[in-house]
């Protein structure tokens, strides 16, 4: 089975105007979409697409309408003319938790048959209720993790950093060990440095169990640290940016450039 759970943390790193900077406890699903309804009969605690203390549903992902994720994933990487030719799909993602819901970032990895990594889709919300995805590719070529993954800003995310950025992602290969790390230069400078650092699990019961007892909600987590740094930015008096409106389109596609790194 591919799919797993992950546990670790979550790091934010601001450099200036002022320094801000915080570090919180999370676990995550790593699942592969052709498992879903496995785990859902095989594993207590969670659920796919039912309500369950901890559960995956198809409508808070991709076309958010309920319907199959496979064949949307698809669609939208044949529009960059990218064909996994039969390979999988695996989704990095907060669970649904037994309050509210909120994903600040999940991404896809797409994999060819021959197990390559083709791209990552970057799904990104905001927590004003809006959301963008990022396709992070090679158009259709294998790409490799030891490169950096650029792409514009274009979706308003945080109201204290502007729209004029650059992302740079960094993602390391799925295993015992998972780390993705965003470098968000705004203005020609790095400002901010997120990143996630976690180890596997197995996803079974005895894990799901523990995680659900001692984590509760991780999304009601993330949602409320993040107003809570929010309120600690403003008293700092770094300017605020208003919401110029979401992109027409609800995923960047364009190829992005990639830079090696050590």
């Amino acid at each position: 089975m591919n799919s797993r759970l992950y546990e670790g943390h979550i790091t934010h790193e601001r450099k200036r105007p002022v320094r801000n900077g915080f570090r919180y406890s999370v676990w995550m699903l790593y699942v592969d979409l052709d498992e879903l309804a496995e785990l859902d009969r095989t594993v207590r605690g969670f659920g796919h697409n039912r309500r369950a203390w901890s559960s995956f549903h198809d409508g808070d992902h991709g076309p958010r309408d309920g319907s199959p994720l496979q064949p949307w994933i698809e669609g939208l990487l044949g529009k960059a003319e990218i064909d996994l030719e039969g390979g999988s799909v695996r989704l990095l993602s907060f669970a649904r938790g037994p309050i509210g819901k909120f994903y600040p970032v999940t991404f896809w990895y797409c994999f060819h048959q021959d197990g390559t990594l083709r791209a990552v889709l970057a799904e990104v919300q905001n927590t004003f209720g809006g959301h963008h995805n990022y396709l992070l590719h090679r158009g259709g070529e294998p790409m490799g993790f030891k490169e950096d993954l650029h792409t514009t800003k274009v979706f308003h995310v945080s109201p204290f950093i502007s729209m004029d950025a650059r992302y740079r992602f960094r993602f390391t290969e799925p295993a015992d060990k998972i780390a993705v790390t965003l470098y968000d230069d705004v203005e020609g400078s790095l400002l901010l440095i997120a990143a996630v650092s976690l180890s596997a699990r197995p996803f079974d019961t005895a894990t799901m169990a523990e995680l659900n007892h001692r984590y509760f909600s991780v999304p009601l987590k993330a949602w409320l640290l993040i107003h809570f740094q929010a309120i600690r930015l403003a008293l700092k008096r770094v300017r605020f940016y208003h919401d110029l409106g979401a992109p027409k389109e609800d995923t960047s596609l364009d190829p992005q450039n990639t830079v090696p790194h050590g």
